[in-house]
Order: C-alpha cells, then sequence, then structure tokens
C-alpha cells in the first residue's frame, strides 16, 4: 500500500471517531461532566488510540469537550450563557441567507417546506425526537440553501450542532417544541406570500421563541 493510501485510511478513521464522538455528546448518551479517555474510546471503538486523540482535539475546537492537561478531558456542561450567545448568531445568519436567497424562493420550494413542516409534527407527536431535530434542521437548512453561499452554510452547521445539544439537554417532551410547528407554518405563509421582511421577522421570531423556551426551562 502507498503512503498516500495510508493517510486517507487514517483521516477516514478520525473523521468516522469525530461523528460517532460528536452524535453521542449531542444526543446526550455522553452526559456533561462524563469523563474521556482515549483508551476506553479506543476499545469502544475498535480503532487505535491516534484518530481517538485527533477527534477529541477537533471536539474541544468546538467546545464539546474541556481538557486540564495531564488531568482530565470531560464532556463540556451547557451553560445557559450558550444558549444567549449561540441562537443571537444563528437568527442573524440565517436572516442573511434570506436576504441573499430571497429571489429564489418558489412554489416548489412551499410544497418542500410544508411537507418537512408535516413530517416534523408527526414525529414530535410519535416521541421520534431524534428524527424530529433533524427534520426541523431540515426546514431551515432548505431556507438557507437558497442563498447558495457556501460559506453561511458552513458556519451555520457548526453552530446549530450547538444548538441541537442544548435543545436536546432541556427539552423533554412533545409540548416542549411543538410550537415551533406552528412558528414554521407562519414562515410557510409568509414565503407564500413574498413577502421578505415578514419572512424575516416570522424566521427571527422562531428563533427567539426557541432561546425564550430554554430560558423558561431553566426558570422552572
Amino acid at each position: 500500500m502507498n503512503k498516500e493510501g495510508i493517510k486517507i485510511k487514517r483521516k477516514s478513521m478520525r473523521d468516522e471517531a469525530y461523528d460517532i464522538l460528536q452524535d453521542w455528546i449531542v444526543t446526550g448518551e455522553f452526559e456533561p461532566g462524563r469523563k474521556l479517555k482515549d483508551s476506553e474510546l479506543s476499545e469502544m471503538l475498535g480503532i487505535s488510540r491516534t484518530p481517538v486523540r485527533e477527534a477529541l482535539l477537533k471536539l474541544e475546537d468546538e467546545g464539546l469537550i474541556e481538557t486540564k492537561v495531564n488531568r482530565w478531558t470531560m464532556v463540556s456542561s451547557v451553560r445557559i450563557e450558550q444558549v444567549e450567545q449561540v441562537y443571537p448568531m444563528v437568527q442573524t445568519l440565517e436572516i442573511l441567507a434570506i436576504e441573499q436567497g430571497f429571489e429564489n424562493f418558489n412554489d416548489k420550494i412551499v410544497d418542500k417546506l410544508e411537507k418537512i413542516n408535516e413530517q416534523f409534527r408527526k414525529e414530535l407527536i410519535s416521541g421520534e425526537k431524534e428524527k424530529a431535530y433533524q427534520l426541523d434542521f431540515k426546514f431551515h437548512d432548505t431556507i438557507i440553501a437558497l442563498s447558495n453561499n457556501i460559506e453561511l452554510t458552513r458556519i451555520l452547521k457548526s453552530l446549530k450542532i450547538k444548538i441541537k445539544r442544548m435543545e436536546v439537554y432541556y427539552f423533554e417532551k412533545e409540548d416542549d417544541e411543538i410550537e415551533s410547528y406552528y412558528e414554521h407554518k407562519q414562515i410557510i405563509e409568509d414565503i407564500k406570500s413574498r413577502n421578505k421582511e415578514n419572512i424575516k421577522n416570522s424566521v427571527w421570531k422562531n428563533w427567539e421563541n426557541s432561546m425564550n423556551r430554554i430560558k423558561n426551562k431553566v426558570k422552572e
């Protein structure tokens, strides 16, 4: 095997380890404060320590884990301060996406959003939280994609990983998120009317309300 082949294989293992560990952290399977050891993780994943360590470094850069040099590595806590920092960023960037992609709204997009939103509601009611989260993000990603802005899409994807973790952590019941379904319906109605300011306002309110729902959960 040539050297290039070895590098590709190693990178693949690192990326796969990263994807799996990120999913375990975001979905709460690895709870906040859990200590992580590369030896145990490499055994769990069936790979050597090197790609695991590389994956952990990437997760640390994203703020999903914390490391105390020569002492411990653990899953980061979920703090209300993060909610107040990340949600406004997503709000602002998604409004920018609407500005850049407004001319691309059409009846086909409306139909796609309606189907996604109805499936989102079904998954919420049936208790399929993971599927519901994916559909919620798919709804917004469909709007963002119209901007044709690759860099904007990349940044929002990274931020929404943190958003998902926060929502998984704070929301437990279908009632906690069903309001998003109705907020999505309003967004769709505004898209149908092709009123850019109304679309921006309804998307802004959807994220604002999601943030406030988390804040209210913290107060309970």
